[in-house]
């Protein structure tokens, strides 16, 4: 078995620093812009998101929502929150 580098180690940290931060940013927006949507502020829509799944959905189908517009991924946990018991 090959042993990484030292340097190929903080490469590799740094990379997966860099995509955690960029998925953190994308879910920020999105709960922000369900909230516009729906007349929540950035806490309600989180709590709501939370409650009917629609934040596992965003983490879960992450990969693929985020390569659609902003739009699209609040239509699909809108969705995804109605499927699990939410009224909005």
């Amino acid at each position: 078995m090959e042993k990484k580098s030292y340097f190929c180690s903080i490469i590799t940290w740094a990379f997966v620093m860099d995509k955690t931060k960029q998925m953190m940013a994308y879910y920020v927006v999105c709960i922000r812009c369900f909230g516009e949507r729906f007349g929540l502020t950035p806490k309600e829509s989180h709590a709501y998101l939370d409650r009917h799944a629609g934040l596992q959905f965003l983490m879960d189908c992450y990969e693929a929502e985020h390569t659609l517009s902003i739009e699209e991924a609040v239509e699909d946990m809108a969705v995804v929150c109605r499927r699990n018991g939410g009224r909005l």
